[in-house]
């Protein structure tokens, strides 16, 4: 035990030494030693100018970005590696003289790069200032070694930019932050419609039972509105036609670019025809009637009634005259037609007209049905008059159809698919067969058939439907077929229609027709100097169509173009440039913005100018964007090609237009 005066000696030591601790550690934390400031390395930055390309040989330009060259390192020179990808190689290196003084600028390939050596012949010092707007050092020019195959990125980075010393102690930029990424994206696939085939006449939808109409130098084309059905787990359905209440309308004045008008809303709550629940296998008439030009759109309701809808143009609008179907089962002359549907309308050169129409198959009667008919339609075209006439088809199964040529009535139809009663001189199931009579109303004479069934062709079946027309002194059917569902492997009853040419022989007979993918022959040039819908489509891929709710009725499209997505592509067939054009032009509006490149012949072809449309920060507002172009010349297909960062719509497209040289 320690003694009371040793005890007052030890705490005091121990005081005295926590007291020098604590001024040790107050000093520490209180008063830390001054240190030099760190002196920032100047900065160098690496920016790429254009993507990747398909074709070997195309060029992405490399800018070399720097800070000034801070003058009291008094630099010989300069000397940086930029590490390239294995299919990219240096084609040449140029300065910058606006910022950049030194006269010896040279370039040599090492493994895995480029070494950029910058110096004066004399061995003066260099000098790299910011004179000029930009902070640009050196563009290396690159070039592809082989063409691309499908989807990738690449990085470029500098691995080193250094100033040369006289003496040594080079310095170095900072270059953590010099990189540069360059993508490659192939042109989203055409499916269905594939260049540069003409069938299906439009593959961005499906379209059946077509009709045709001409006026005014247009072929215009309506059709049963087939969309995808869907089960309860998103699965696509077979397709059931009972939902469909909705007629599509397209058209074209040289049968390869169709331009889409959207659909006619006939049946249903929201349709025209209230009375109707759907709207199948339209027709299609125009009749002057009091000095006026009138347009009639024949649909049937289901299999139970045809209704008509009249309109002022061939794309409407449409009403509903009458208010209720124009022929129903209690029409005179109806009894004993099994489906009442598919109208085909004929205007004689009298004025008189006539509606052909009927289907199906009374039990035990597959090889005389007896369930066509023929009417005569009123002055009004709303109305009939007398008793319908039975046109004896044999193997009738549906879709009617009629044209008069050189003085003859031909009467045009499908042949059904009963197979126990046939014989060797009876028509094949699922073609086209045809009658003749020398009068709107018969008697008629059985020929033969014209055009086998699709599968025999395209080796996807089905029902068989069409019309045939007359445009450019020239006779043509449209036909539909499961072509565009099959290429999107979802071959379940949804049709698109195809044109093939067709012959009338001297004799009165019509040519077989051979069905195919290759279709038509443009029948004239696109005018690309006229302001053009951007719903004008010879090919297209992953584009979709909308109506425009915001369209005035003169001088906006009824449809635009959506769904655009970096690598989508649409295009025009056979447009004559002439001597050339100077500028395009577009309507676009909302979305991320992106770029619409201007090719040649195809998504990857020959560019002839890009026009970049910026991103829209209010909304979904329309306005004109435009650019200078160069290259085009003569006929030449058109390619609108859109580039976009990310997977979300870029815009929405209205009309565009070339300005000429």
């Amino acid at each position: 035990m320690l003694n009371g005066k040793k005890a007052i000696l030890l705490a005091a030591t121990v005081a005295m030494c926590l007291s020098v601790v604590a001024f040790i550690l107050y000093k520490t934390y209180t008063e830390p030693k001054a240190e030099e400031p760190t002196e920032l390395l100047p900065t160098a930055y690496l920016e790429a100018e254009g993507d990747m390309q398909k074709k070997a040989g195309s060029v992405i330009e490399l800018r070399l970005l720097a800070d000034p060259l801070p003058p009291k390192w008094k630099a010989v020179g300069l000397e940086a590696f930029v590490r390239l990808p294995d299919h990219f190689e240096a084609e040449t290196v140029v300065p910058n003289p606006a910022n950049l003084g030194a006269d010896d600028v040279s370039f040599s390939p090492e493994d895995g790069g480029v070494r950029i050596a910058i110096r004066n012949a004399d061995g003066s010092a260099v000098s790299f200032s910011h004179k000029a707007e930009d902070n640009v050092l050196i563009t290396l020019i690159l070039k592809s070694k082989r063409e691309l195959r499908g989807k990738m990125s690449e990085e470029f980075k500098v691995n080193k930019l250094e100033a040369i010393i006289p003496g040594g102690g080079n310095q170095a930029y900072d270059v953590s932050g010099a990189t540069a990424a360059v993508a490659y994206t192939p042109p989203a696939a055409a499916i269905g419609k594939l260049p540069p085939n003409g069938n299906p006449v439009v593959a961005h939808k499906f379209g059946a039972d077509p009709y045709t109409l001409v006026f005014d130098g247009r072929v215009y084309l309506y059709n049963t509105y087939d969309v995808f059905e869907y089960d309860a787990d998103g699965n696509v359905k077979d397709n059931s036609y009972g939902s469909i209440n909705r007629l599509s309308v397209i058209s074209s004045s040289d049968l390869v670019n169709w331009t889409d008008h959207g659909y006619i809303h006939v049946a249903g709550r929201e349709g025209a025809a209230k009375w109707a629940t759907q709207s199948w296998a339209p027709a299609a008439a125009h009749k002057v009637i009091d000095g006026k030009d009138q347009f009639f759109l024949y649909f049937a309701n289901n299999a139970s009634h045809i209704g008509v809808l009249v309109g002022d143009s061939p794309i409407g609008p449409w009403r509903d005259p009458i208010g209720k179907p124009l022929i129903t089962r209690e029409t005179p002359g109806v009894n004993g037609v099994t489906w009442l549907f598919d109208p085909a309308v004929l205007v004689d050169d009298d004025g008189k007209a006539y509606i052909y129409f009927g289907g199906g198959i009374p039990e035990g009667q597959a090889a005389m049905p007896n369930t066509a008919r023929v009417m005569e339609l009123g002055e009004d075209m709303t109305s009939v008059v007398g008793e319908a006439a039975v046109i004896p088809a044999p193997f009738m199964f549906e879709d009617s159809g009629i044209n008069k040529v050189n003085g003859l009535y031909y009467y045009t139809y499908c042949t059904n698919f009963i197979q126990e009663v046939r014989t060797e001189d009876s028509p094949p199931a699922g073609e086209i067969a045809y009658m003749v009579s020398d009068s709107p109303m018969g008697p008629w004479s059985y020929k033969g058939t014209i055009l086998k069934n699709p599968g025999h062709f395209f080796g996807v079946g089905g029902n068989n439907h069409h019309a045939i027309f007359h445009f450019e002194d020239a006779w043509y059917i449209a036909y539909h077929a499961q072509t565009l569902s099959k290429a999107m492997g979802q071959p379940k009853g949804y049709r698109s229609t195809h044109l093939n040419q067709v012959v009338f022989e001297d004799n009165g007979e019509i040519g077989e027709i051979k069905a195919n993918f290759e279709g038509v022959a443009q029948v004239r040039p696109l005018d690309p100097y006229v302001r053009n819908d951007a719903a004008t489509i010879g090919w297209s891929a992953g584009i979709a169509t909308e109506l425009n709710e915001a369209a005035s009725e003169v001088e906006d499209p009824s449809v635009i173009v959506t769904d655009i997505h970096n690598g989508d592509w649409l295009a025009v067939s056979g447009a004559d440039f002439g001597k050339g054009a100077a500028s395009f032009a577009v309507t676009a509006a909302g979305g991320d913005g992106g770029i619409i490149e201007l090719r040649l012949d195809n998504p990857e072809g020959e560019k002839i100018g890009q026009l970049l449309l910026s991103p829209s920060a209010n909304g979904e507002v329309w306005k004109e964007w435009k650019t200078d172009i160069s290259g085009a010349v003569g006929i030449r297909h058109l390619y609108l090609v859109f580039k976009g960062k990310g997977e979300v719509p870029l815009f929405k497209l209205g009309t565009w237009q070339f300005g000429r040289s």
